[in-house]
């Protein structure tokens, strides 16, 4: 290589370093940066550093400038925005379409408010978006629908409202956190690749339908609680084929059909604090890999079966306080060598001993408990 063509690469690459990133993700990150307050943006946080004296994506940038906050890809393109917890408050700009590079964006644990905005669903190559712990409100967007690549999607710890858009099915979202914001309506039919849903402690309502999660093959971890969602806990929610962990406590359930898997990898099952009325299912003991079972606080009936405290099973939490269980539970239960903790308080139950940990709250008034049995129903 001559010394003329060095000069010429040199001044190249140097020309390629001191301007590294294109001018419109430049003018959209400026644009980002000015729909915050300045007076919520720290000296010490990521966007104080946000100097526009210096190039983002370039290796010639002051080291005290873009500190953090944003990630760059090899072809100088803008490819994640990870804005720190710093109490930012201000808007989402609109802007933030122009930067069709980015793969994430986490502006969580801040104070953006105001409607989430549809441009956020038009960047081409999107796949995790992390915007919990805001105050953003009004609807989710239907244009949702026009993303093809978003996996990872959490809108939790808002004040977002309204039904979920009927187009969620279309989507490929492989995780969805709505938690802790204020949507209605019926859970709609859920897209096809979840495995994980979390929208507890919203306003939910209707009984759980098959056609919302009978095609989610997938799913492995569901928590609906705190909503208002009724009617009896169908037998086939517990059979889809990877679920491993649900959470249904704190809703208007009456009832709970228990059928026997063919396979199951189920763990963990929640469904207290409801108005469950009927018996313990035996059926229950057909998962072998159940570890935790909690039914407290609803309005079951009947003895507690022996077979729960098998030393076969690998059940290890066992509540069932706060219904109306009676009999004598069995002495395995109590036993040294028992491996079942949890409790039994406030039942109708007979000799449940205080010197275990299960017997640990009193049992309900035996005038309570007389009422109850002498309705021959449920209570």
């Amino acid at each position: 290589m001559t010394s003329i063509s060095l000069f010429f690469l040199l001044l190249l690459l140097s020309a390629t370093a001191a301007i590294a990133t294109l001018s419109s993700d430049l003018t959209a990150l400026e644009a980002i940066k000015a729909a915050i307050d300045p007076a919520t943006i720290p000296e010490t946080s990521c966007l104080a550093s946000w100097n526009f004296t210096s190039d983002p994506c370039s290796s010639n940038a002051l080291p005290t400038h873009f500190r953090c906050g944003l990630s760059c890809g090899f072809d100088n393109r803008i490819t994640g925005l990870f804005f720190d917890g710093a109490g930012y408050s201000g808007t989402i700009s609109p802007f933030i379409s122009n930067l069709t590079g980015l793969l994430a964006i986490s502006l969580r644990d801040n104070k953006f408010h105001g409607p989430i905005p549809t441009a956020l669903f038009s960047l081409p190559n999107l796949v995790t978006l992390d915007i919990r712990n805001n105050l953003l409100s009004g609807s989710i967007p239907p244009v949702i629908s026009i993303t093809k690549t978003l996996t990872d999607v959490d809108l939790s710890n808002n004040s977002l409202s309204g039904s979920l858009p009927p187009t969620l099915s279309s989507l490929s979202f492989g995780s969805l956190n709505l938690s802790f914001n204020q949507f209605s309506g019926s859970i709609p039919i859920l897209p096809p690749n979840l495995e994980t849903l979390a929208i507890q402690s919203n306003y939910f309502s209707g009984h759980l339908r098959n056609r919302s999660f009978g095609g989610l093959i997938q799913l492995k971890n569901v928590d609906l609680s705190r909503n208002s969602l009724t009617g009896p806990i169908p037998g086939w929610f517990f059979l889809q084929p990877r679920l491993e962990r649900v959470n249904l406590s704190r809703n208007g359930f009456t009832g709970i059909e228990v059928l026997k898997p063919n396979k199951t990898r189920l763990i963990d099952v929640d469904a207290g604090y409801n108005k469950i009325v009927g018996y313990l299912s035996l059926n229950f003991m057909a998962y072998p890999q159940l570890t935790s079972l909690s039914l407290r606080d609803n309005k079951l009936q009947g003895p507690i079966p022996k077979e729960f405290s098998l030393k076969n099973m690998m059940l290890r939490n066992l509540f069932l306080d706060g219904n109306y269980f009676n009999g004598k539970p069995s002495k395995d239960f109590f036993s040294r060598k028992s491996i079942v903790s949890g409790s039994f308080g406030d039942n109708c139950l007979k000799r449940c001993p205080k010197s275990s940990k299960l017997c640990l709250e009193p049992q309900k008034p035996s005038s309570i408990c007389r009422n109850v049995y002498r309705r021959k129903g449920n209570p």
